[in-house]
């Protein structure tokens, strides 16, 4: 039995460490520094040195990588640039730099920047007053933003140009490092607008990619369910309204509806009969259980079960029952198909899925659980068959989730049968695979059907995160913010009890029928009067010349709203041409060798 225990442990350690490696496989060194003391140090997923133990690579979390996430212009540690390492398989592919103490740079340094510090070291090199003002005033506000308590909702408020998505990613990357041992518990949710942003931050920064960060967009959120389609925007508005949470309670509630006509129940010799005041008195207590429809149900069906075995005493002639042999015949009654039957058509089980697939099917379910709620155009709007899960879709199914709550612990144990023996035969397969190839001595069946599952002992964070449905998340971070509805909001605050957020956008540019008009109606209704803002002001990015047009915009949108200042001149100037002359404009441009 010791060797027994010896021979897994050893088996578990060489596992967890083939795992590792091979995990680092991908991205094995990820960033550099170069520091005034330490010279030239890369930074990986785990510590190398050569044979004559110099210092190849230096593992994260180690005490001389802490300024790869918590340095800042404002404190520097020690580090004048940061480069971040976008490598496929071993092959460098990309780089990108930040800029950290921008009066060490040599000629040789500035030759090779790359991103973000290109563009900050080019505005330096005017070397102009105004401009060293503008350069500390970019650098103080992104290390305020990096910086900021990890607690409660910091909103990044930023024009086009101002850089706020890579600060909130590396603010990101502050949080994880700083406040680790909280945040790799719960994990980070990073949620973008598009697959394509996330890709980009895996670039970016891909040391963010590992164990405890979730890369989703809104359309991923709800486990099982990958929205790739989109709707129509007045579509997507309807379905973004926080409206659609009472007509979705409508619609659970109207499965909860009992008939008013006595039901008769055929069981061999003798008939049971199901009426009005045993359905009031089981709704009733299933209702002030005040627990979501499918676990309700358990309580609907043994009041029900109760009633039916004391009516089914009395036609016995049994007289007087105790709790045994009421339990004996709700047992009895719980076999029988006509029975089981009726349970199911008074209180049935629904799926998120299903629910919503009977609104948008039946014009009249939905026009009963609507009510006075929508209007018939609205109404008409959400009308469809099956098809693709959108976008918009989810955060209703995510909604009745919440409604209607998991199947019941019978059918669970039905379920738990069912994987035990998907378990078993996984677990024959791995004892035949260990016996053909000799391995039976290092590690056991049990161990290596457990890898081949994936439900075994090495499931990360952000994997274990990613399917179940109610995790709470330590921190979340909210990239082009104002696009979400109102109705995605109330997803994300689901999945974060505690309200550490970082919230990234600009309420100027939304660009979605249901996105945000203003902060304080995304956030009021959650957290009024205990979020901070902080704003970036400088356009480092966009020429003047283009924020002069861009500022006419704006003032006609929100003249309440400022953009932010831009620094980099272009030397054109901006034209316009009718739409219709687009195609022929590209043409040109392409041909002329121009890029678009």
């Amino acid at each position: 039995m010791q060797n027994r225990s010896e021979r897994d442990t050893f088996a578990e350690m060489y596992a967890q460490r083939l795992a590792r490696l091979w995990a680092v496989e991908r991205g094995l060194a990820f960033g550099r520094l170069d520091h005034v003391e330490e010279g030239r140090l890369y930074i990986g997923k785990l510590g190398l040195t050569d044979d004559e133990q110099n210092r190849l690579l230096i593992d994260w979390r180690a005490p001389v990588a802490q300024p790869f996430y918590r340095a800042t212009p404002a404190a520097p540690m020690g580090v004048t640039r940061r480069r971040h390492l976008q490598v496929k398989g071993r092959t460098v592919v990309g780089v990108d730099d930040d800029l950290l103490d921008l009066d060490s740079l040599t000629d040789d340094d500035r030759a090779t920047l790359n991103g973000e510090a290109a563009l900050l070291a080019a505005l330096d090199e005017k070397r102009t007053g105004r401009m060293r003002d503008i350069v500390a005033t970019i650098q103080a506000e992104q290390d305020r933003v990096i910086r900021a308590d990890v607690n409660g909702v910091l909103v990044v408020q930023g024009g086009p140009g101002t850089g706020k998505t890579v600060v909130a990613l590396h603010r990101a990357a502050y949080l994880l490092y700083t406040h680790r041992e909280r945040l790799e518990r719960r994990g980070v949710l990073v949620l973008g607008p598009n697959p394509t942003f996330l890709r980009y931050i895996e670039q970016v920064l891909p040391s963010l990619g590992e164990t405890d960060v979730l890369l989703s967009t809104v359309g991923e959120l709800f486990p099982g369910v990958t929205a790739t389609a989109r709707d129509l925007p007045a579509v997507a508005a309807v379905k973004g309204d926080t409206r659609m949470a009472e007509v979705l309670a409508r619609a659970v509630r109207e499965h909860q509806r009992v008939p008013r006509k006595p039901i008769e129940l055929k069981l061999g010799r003798y008939t049971l009969t199901v009426d009005r005041n045993m359905l009031d008195a089981a709704r009733n207590k299933a209702i002030r259980s005040r627990r979501p429809h499918n676990q309700a149900r358990a309580v609907f069906v043994r009041s029900l079960l109760n009633a039916l075995a004391r009516q089914t005493a009395k036609k016995l002639g049994r007289g007087l029952i105790d709790e045994d042999d009421l339990a004996d015949l709700r047992e009895e009654l719980r076999t029988e198909t006509v029975v089981r039957a009726a349970l199911n058509r008074l209180w049935p089980y629904v799926t998120p899925q299903g629910l919503l697939l009977g609104l948008y099917g039946s014009p009249e379910r939905l026009g009963g659980a609507a009510g006075q709620l929508l209007t018939p155009q609205e109404r008409a709007l959400l009308q469809r068959t099956e098809g693709e899960w959108t976008e918009s879709d989810v955060p209703l199914l995510d909604e009745a989730a919440e409604l209607l709550g998991e199947i019941d612990e019978q059918v669970l144990r039905a379920t738990a049968v069912q994987q035990e023996e998907e378990r078993a035969s996984e677990l024959a397969y791995a004892r035949e695979v260990l016996e053909l190839t000799g391995l039976s001595d290092i590690v056991d069946a049990e161990r290596l059907a457990e890898r081949q599952r994936g439900d075994g002992p090495y499931l990360t964070t952000a994997e274990r995160a990613a399917t179940d449905r109610t995790w709470a998340y330590g921190h979340v971070i909210v990239d082009e913010a104002q696009e979400l509805s109102p109705m995605a909001w109330r997803v994300l605050m689901r999945r974060i009890p505690t309200r550490s957020m970082t919230i990234v956008g600009d309420i100027a540019q939304t660009g979605s029928a249901a996105g945000a008009r203003s902060w304080n109606s995304v956030l009021d209704p959650y957290v009024a009067g205990r979020w901070r803002q902080h704003e970036l002001t400088v356009n480092y990015r966009t020429p003047v010349e283009l924020m002069a047009v861009a500022a006419g915009v704006l003032a006609a949108i929100d003249p309440e709203l400022k953009a932010p200042m831009s620094v980099r001149e272009s030397g054109g100037e901006p034209w316009s041409a009718p739409l219709e002359e687009l195609a022929e404009l590209v043409k040109a441009e392409v041909g002329e060798g121009g890029k678009v």
